[in-house]
């Protein structure tokens, strides 16, 4: 089974020196029988005065770095990340027989704990006719072609960009625009399954880029983000609208949540003067072990600015 590692460092900067308040930072991937956490490294500089943990609702790990006493012009946390990867790819999953056809109804007891992740979050009459254009003319249609369909709409509709900026688009801002970054295209499809009927969730973590893919496949050199569905016999699947990935296949996953705004891989505050802040640098660098890391490169550096 392939082995992955991670780097992953972010550097916030400032004009003069500031005083940090607590930080939230999502970076320990979920454990689970096909993503095997060896090894989970960390630096904060500063040095916090305190670090503790917690589960959140939807059971990630945080870390909570709390800091006192203490003023700099950078503040950087880096991660170092190995673990066991067992890839799954293609629509060939283990589907019950109630959802082998779309559409279909969940079971009324799951129906309880899908709730969140059925419901549209960002109503817009545009993304529901976009959404239901990609579904055949008869009305029904056998259920892994009608999401891998969805899956590859996203990427023939919308043209894949970097923005500086954090946030995620809207769906509807992301169909006008016809172009977004992962995290635009996750929510678009997200919403889009949700107006189907699906349960849909919000995945972030990272994407391990072989070196002779480089330039096809998107959302290296940064975290990158993907969606998961839950199906009957199936469980939650991951889908790839950036990538036109169905499985979890060079897909590392850090954290899941209703809404992409709950899944922020750092978030934090700091004091001082207004516009103090000169912005952040985000570094990642995915390899497989024994990889040829001069044939694989450096990890791109995103810059955001304040």
């Amino acid at each position: 089974m392939p082995i992955l590692k991670v780097h992953h460092r972010t550097t916030y900067r400032y004009s003069q020196p500031v005083a940090f308040g607590t930080h939230r930072w999502l970076f320990r991937p979920r454990d689970s029988q096909e993503q095997r956490l060896i090894l989970a490294e960390r630096q904060i500089s500063p040095e916090p005065s305190e670090v503790s943990w917690l589960h959140d609702v939807f059971n990630n790990q945080i870390a909570i770095a709390r800091f006192s006493d203490v003023r700099a012009k950078e503040l950087t946390f880096e991660s170092h990340i190995t673990l066991e990867h067992t890839p799954h790819s293609g629509t060939r999953f283990p589907l019950d027989d109630s959802g082998q056809s779309w559409p279909f109804d969940y079971d009324p007891d799951l129906l309880i704990d899908l709730a969140g992740y059925r419901a549209v979050h960002y109503p817009d009459p545009a993304v529901a006719e976009w959404a239901r254009s990609i579904v055949p003319d008869s009305g029904t249609t056998d259920t892994a072609e009608l999401l891998l369909r969805l899956t590859n709409a996203v990427r023939e509709t919308c043209r894949y960009s970097r923005r500086t900026d954090p946030g995620t688009q809207r769906p509807a801002v992301t169909l006008e625009k016809a172009s977004g970054t992962c995290r635009d295209f996750t929510l678009l499809m997200m919403e889009a399954a949700r107006i189907l009927g699906f349960a849909a969730r919000f995945v972030t973590g990272y994407i391990y880029v072989p070196a002779r893919e480089k330039g096809t496949i998107r959302g290296g050199g940064a975290t990158h983000a993907w969606v998961q569905i839950f199906l009957p016999g199936a469980g939650w699947v991951e889908f790839d609208p950036t990538n036109g990935i169905v499985g979890n296949e060079d897909l590392i996953r850090v954290g899941v949540a209703r809404d992409p705004s709950q899944a922020r891989p750092l978030s934090g505050s700091y004091a001082g003067p207004a516009g103090s802040y000169l912005g952040m640098e985000v570094d990642v660098l995915v390899n497989k072990l024994n990889d040829d890391v001069a044939a694989s490169g450096p990890g791109a550096v995103v810059s955001f600015r304040g």
